[in-house]
C-alpha cells in the first residue's frame, strides 16, 4: 500500500511538473500576443511575453527539482509485517 502511495505522489510531481513548465510560457504568450491585437502595441510587447514565460518556466522547474530533493532525502518507511496493523 506504501508502495502505491509512493508512485501516485510521484505521478502527481511528475504531473505538477509538466504543468509548472509548459503553463507560463503558454499563457504569458497568449497574454501578449492578446495584448498586441487588442491595443494595438508593437511586437515587444509578445517578446516581453516570451521572456516572462521562459522565465517562469525555469521558476516552476527550479522549484519542482526542488520539491523532487525533498522527497529523495525522505526516509523510507518500512514495510510493515501483517501483524504490524494498527
Amino acid at each position: 500500500m506504501r508502495s502505491t502511495f509512493r508512485v501516485l505522489s510521484v505521478l502527481v510531481w511528475l504531473t505538477q511538473l509538466g504543468l509548472s513548465v509548459a503553463g507560463p510560457p503558454v499563457l504569458f504568450v497568449l497574454l501578449g500576443r492578446w495584448l498586441r491585437d487588442r491595443f494595438d502595441l508593437g511586437s515587444w510587447v509578445l517578446i516581453v511575453g516570451i521572456v516572462l514565460g521562459v522565465l517562469g518556466a525555469v521558476g516552476g522547474l527550479i522549484s519542482s527539482f526542488q520539491t523532487l530533493h525533498r522527497m529523495a532525502k525522505r526516509e523510507p518507511e518500512p514495510p510493515s509485517g501483517f501483524n504490524d496493523h494498527d
